[in-house]
């Protein structure tokens, strides 16, 4: 089973916390983590994976518009993704820079989707998905794979 971790990146730090949350769906048996950049996803990567774990830089309070385009023009296959799993996270330069509103952005994306949505789980922290101002720290990290983890253990669940 695969689990698409989705991000677009200009300076790295979203790259970096995708890393950490693929590394938590990797830490799940039999689970694949798949990094695709925004430019590089194909449709097949959205239908052949069990879950998405979308993440973005907050560009304006939102997410990036190469994230957007993706959501977009992937639309032909939404009514195929209902019942997958989906799940966000943002990176921004600012303690009040609007990664929870990107989060959200993301979530509105997965809903119309069909999808299911998992926030992070309550040993991180608890809400709507990870999120850190600059680069990831240690305890953002941790939250990640945690994030990362918990998608890859429901995805696993649901498929049993």
């Amino acid at each position: 089973m695969q689990i698409l971790i989705l991000y677009f990146s200009k300076g790295g730090n979203t790259r970096k916390l995708a890393e950490n949350i693929a590394k938590g769906v990797e830490s799940v048996i039999d689970v694949k983590a798949v990094l695709k950049t925004c430019d590089n996803v194909t449709k097949n990567d959205f239908l052949n994976s069990a879950g998405i774990i979308a993440g973005s830089p907050v560009y304006f309070g939102s997410m990036t518009a190469e994230l957007k385009k993706v959501f977009d023009d992937f639309v032909s296959v939404r009514r195929k993704m209902e019942n997958k799993i989906g799940a966000a996270f943002a990176t921004s330069g600012d303690p009040s820079g609007g990664k929870e509103t990107t989060i959200m952005g993301i979530i509105q994306c997965f809903l119309i989707y069909g999808m299911m949505i998992v926030g992070d789980p309550m040993d991180a922290t608890g809400h709507y998905g990870v999120a850190c101002v600059g680069a990831p720290d240690e305890k953002t990290s941790e939250n990640g794979f945690k994030l990362g983890k918990r998608v890859a253990d429901i995805c696993v669940k649901m498929l049993s």
